[in-house]
């Protein structure tokens, strides 16, 4: 009996994979191209051709084919996950009428629409004035409508980047409902787009008719087109399933089904994720995403600029370890993992904040990120120790907050993207958790769980519940060190649970001085 395998593609912020899966969940096949395509037409913008991510799309694609001994005919079906928030704007005739903004990008609308009195006074009440505003201000559609009203009237589609993929490969505008994570009209308890009379209608010039339909993560939404065949070589006619957003899949391709199970993503941004069957505000009015599997909640909290950090610090302080590993042919990942294991845990009494960027709740809008400690005996290894120590203290943090709120406690931690890779820091996690840290069985996790929808969806596995036991497995387990474990659980304890309160006045006081972060 001949095999059957999935076509996943995996569009994320740093690259496309075009990714092949067996039925067991192995990584069958892989091409990948970067993204080098991004402009920064203003200081903090980002932006990209809508056509210059479908090139790079066609390009992973047609590079597996010429390296593949796959048959296309033992391929069942194909889905898309992308970089969640990134949005596209389209004419009448389905043109893209500006370059898509991503998420990193940084610009905010001077200007937003004005919200009915009862609904301002509604928000004053609880609290949640501010966090409407910033909502307001970070919406794409409003900056576009403030700056480009011209353009904005041509608008016929606003859509995410999922939505644009799904309609170059049908001819459809469809989307998931798990893909929903931006400034837009969505509902995240229902799942679908918000009611009429809800704020968000009013807070954004979007109106109903520019989106696409909304269907449940896993339905069959089409088939590629014979344009789309022609660009990407993948047969005309394979059937395309609704994916879901990259963090989403990224969930249960980690096999994080239950609450019990944490998903840690170390990548640009880094989250903390479990998935539950009911909808649980990890923070206070601020919404779970839809999950990768109908019905269920993702309980994410972030810490936007996660992982990136460790690129900052490799940019600014590792050009030593760069040239070294290109001289000894390795990474320079595996250099620093020697760097950090040269320090002793807590960093000598080096300890990091990682609020880089400025948060809605918790990290407040005011947010800096903080080192302290400093002494004569600190270097660069210590810093970068700091570095992931604080990202491990935020998540475990977070973990604490999604335990008190929903109630059931968190036994398992598995930890997914590109920090992942790193031994130094997966112990790390181990120590700060204390709990045994989990590394699944391959590093696509993304594009692995977009794989299970298409299993779930094509009937190739009954449920998600037998696809997860069947397509995904631990690889290594990193267990807590018991003397290290009881040192960071008092750096935590009695210094980081109590450094954003201290600090929270000094930067409201920076805020007001400098102007930076700018309030609304």
């Amino acid at each position: 009996m001949s095999k059957t395998y999935l076509l996943a593609i995996d569009n994320g912020t740093q690259s496309v994979r075009a990714l092949l899966f067996d039925l067991d969940g192995n990584l069958v096949d892989k091409a990948q191209v970067m993204i080098d395509t991004y402009q920064s037409p203003q200081p903090g913008w980002m932006e990209n051709e809508p056509e210059a991510f479908w090139q790079a799309l066609c390009q992973a694609c047609q590079q597996l084919w010429a390296q593949t001994s796959v048959p296309k005919s033992a391929i069942a079906g194909m889905v898309i996950t992308t970089q969640r928030a990134t949005t596209i704007a389209l004419d009448a005739q389905g043109q893209p009428l500006r370059p898509a903004i991503i998420w990193l990008d940084q610009r905010r609308a001077d200007i937003t629409p004005k919200l009915k009195w009862w609904w301002d006074a509604a928000f004053r009440v609880i609290g949640m004035r501010d966090t409407v505003r910033f909502f307001q201000k970070e919406a794409e559609a409003n900056w576009i409508a403030q700056h480009q009203a011209e353009l904005w009237a041509k608008t016929d589609k606003y859509l995410l980047l999922s939505g644009y993929l799904n309609y170059r490969f049908t001819g459809r505008f469809v989307d998931s409902v798990a893909s929903q994570v931006g400034y837009i009209p969505f509902d995240y308890k229902k799942g679908c787009w918000a009611a009429a009379s809800d704020w968000k209608w009013q807070a954004m010039p979007i109106k109903p008719s520019m989106l696409p339909e909304l269907v449940p993560a896993g339905t069959r939404i089409g088939q590629v087109s014979a344009a789309a065949a022609q660009a990407t070589g993948i047969p005309e006619g394979l059937a395309v399933i609704a994916g879901a957003a990259d963090k989403a899949c990224e969930v249960i391709g980690a096999g994080c089904l239950t609450p019990e199970i944490a998903c840690l993503s170390y990548g640009t941004t880094a989250t903390i994720n479990t998935t539950t069957p009911r909808y649980l505000e990890a923070t206070r009015f601020i919404p779970p995403y839809q999950a990768a599997v109908p019905g269920h909640y993702n309980t994410e909290i972030q810490i936007t600029r996660g992982f990136w950090m460790v690129s900052w610090f490799k940019e600014q302080f590792g050009l030593h370890e760069q040239q070294m590993a290109l001289a000894r042919g390795v990474t320079p990942e595996s250099l620093f993992d020697e760097l950090v294991n040269a320090v002793p845990p807590g960093a000598q009494g080096l300890m990091l904040q990682p609020f880089w960027n400025p948060g809605i709740k918790v990290p407040g809008p005011e947010a800096k990120g903080a080192i302290i400690g400093f002494g004569d005996v600190h270097k660069r290894a210590h810093l970068y120790r700091a570095i992931l120590e604080g990202l491990a203290y935020a998540l475990r943090e977070a973990k604490e907050r999604i335990e008190k709120r929903g109630g059931t406690r968190i036994t398992k931690v598995r930890v997914s993207g590109g920090g992942s890779q790193s031994d130094a820091a997966m112990q790390i996690t181990a120590n700060i958790f204390n709990l045994p840290c989990e590394r699944p069985h391959l590093y696509e996790t993304s594009g692995l769980g977009a794989a299970i929808l298409a299993a779930v969806s094509l009937k190739l596995h009954p449920d998600f519940a037998t696809a997860i036991r069947q397509m995904t497995r631990i690889g290594q387990v990193f267990q807590p060190e018991p003397a290290h474990a009881r040192t960071y659980d008092q750096l935590y304890r009695r210094v980081y649970c109590r450094m954003y309160r201290r600090l929270q006045p000094l930067y409201r006081d920076i805020r007001e001085i400098t102007g930076y972060p700018a309030k609304d």
